[in-house]
């Protein structure tokens, strides 16, 4: 595992896993990204820590990791995380097994990535209804019974109840025998009917992506395919760069002279948890 606030964050929203996950890929990446995705969260994916796990070379895994990043499975930068007394910047790698684009990444930085799931066959309230026998054998249900009180136990989601305050109210202080299961649960859910609850406000997300290649910060829109426009040896617009542009030739000589301190690397708003 790696240190707190660092390792891997799996991506919201990922479909079920299938063979074809990766088949997009390159062999050698598509068997990386394969290990990664059965990693649980907070599992070191550093390049040392992957290199020492998998037959492959820091300098293989390396390219992998910046080739997921290019295919949308991968992105590295920094997300905000509130305690009781502050507020900290802890470095985040967030891995997708669903291949996203960069317009799904920049939603994901401000937190507004909208839901990709399928409606289930049964309903929450189906469900809970068609299991009530479980708790109480004398309030075992027919589908129809289910179908038709539904539409009541939804309301009670609706109000922020949840299904152990749904089961309490259904089952609690039964009369003995119970002549009529579905019209005991009918009557129940209507005269114990909760009030409407005021849900929390909407959390802001505070995230920041990085560069794959210089590792600077920059807006979630203008990281295309996980770098930056210097690094890309463009402008966001597709035009060259200004004078004294990294181009995309000179980058890996612009990051040995970082690393050598010959050139300070901005600062980052980022802090180990």
């Amino acid at each position: 595992m790696a240190n707190p606030g660092y390792g891997k964050r799996t991506a919201p929203h990922e479909r079920p896993r299938s063979e074809r996950d990766f088949a997009h890929l390159h062999p050698r990446d598509a068997s990386i990204a394969s290990y990664v995705d059965r990693l649980p969260d907070g599992s070191d994916i550093s390049v040392k820590a992957l290199a020492r796990a998998l037959p492959y070379g820091q300098c293989a895994v390396r390219t992998t990791l910046n080739r997921l990043q290019e295919a949308g499975h991968l992105r590295r930068g920094s997300e905000c995380v509130a305690t009781d007394q502050v507020l900290l910047w802890v470095t985040r790698t967030f891995f997708s097994r669903t291949a996203r684009d960069d317009t799904w990444w920049a939603a994901f930085a401000h937190g507004d990535v909208p839901k990709e799931q399928q409606r289930p066959t049964r309903s929450r309230s189906f469900i809970l209804l068609a299991s009530l026998g479980r708790a109480a054998p004398t309030l075992t249900l027919s589908s129809a019974d289910c179908a038709s009180l539904e539409p009541q136990v939804s309301e009670w989601f609706e109000r922020g109840a949840t299904e152990a305050e749904v089961l309490q109210a259904l089952t609690a202080g039964l009369p003995t025998p119970v002549h009529h299961a579905a019209s005991l649960v009918r009557r129940r859910l209507r005269d114990k009917m909760p009030p409407e609850r005021v849900l929390p406000a909407h959390r802001t997300v505070m995230r920041a992506l990085e560069c794959s290649e210089c590792r600077a910060p920059g807006t979630p829109e203008a990281l295309l395919g996980g770098r930056c426009a210097p690094c890309r040896g463009t402008e966001p617009d597709g035009h060259a760069g200004p004078p004294g542009a990294v181009q995309a030739g000179q980058v890996r000589d612009r990051m040995s002279q970082v690393r050598a301190a010959l050139v300070p690397r901005p600062e980052r708003p980022s802090v180990r948890r």
